[in-house]
């Protein structure tokens, strides 16, 4: 009796615990995805990317645009706007499906995070945390429901 009162306190902790977890990743992937989505359509709109204004990189796009530029994309091209513009745009879609817990969307979410890595520094980081967070949420899950049952 004691072993069924023990699993089920672990498996209320875990429940919480994955809780905790999922706002985590959905406050992470809302930042991420939502500045995506407000400079590429700051760019389309106003004609350019938020630049920083003072000190050493002024002026400057972030090193994401070297990527981009070794692959062949034009960092300033309406394309690469739009392409920031989408991508936020479903990466908030996801994330809101995540939130409500549709079916598959933390796999969805673990794939755009793992492609946002490009984005360099500050969605860089942000992916990464999501990426280690989702991997750490679908171990967690599966194992509380592999329990449960």
């Amino acid at each position: 009796m004691l072993l069924i009162n023990m699993t089920f306190i672990m498996l209320y902790y875990i429940y919480k615990m994955l809780g905790i977890i999922k706002w985590i990743i959905v406050i992470f992937s809302v930042l991420n995805f939502g500045y995506m989505c407000f400079d590429g359509s700051r760019g389309l709109i106003v004609g350019d990317y938020v630049r920083p204004e003072t000190g050493e990189h002024a002026g400057e796009l972030g090193p994401w645009s070297n990527v981009v530029e070794a692959v062949g994309i034009n960092p300033e091209s309406n394309t690469m706007k739009t392409t920031f513009l989408v991508w936020g745009i479903l990466g908030l879609v996801i994330a809101v499906s995540f939130a409500m817990r549709v079916n598959q969307a933390d796999k969805y979410l673990l794939i755009l995070s793992i492609c946002t890595l490009w984005y360099l520094v500050p969605g860089t980081v942000l992916s990464v945390l999501q990426t280690v967070l989702l991997l750490l949420y679908k171990k967690s899950y599966n194992r509380s429901i592999s329990h449960e049952y």
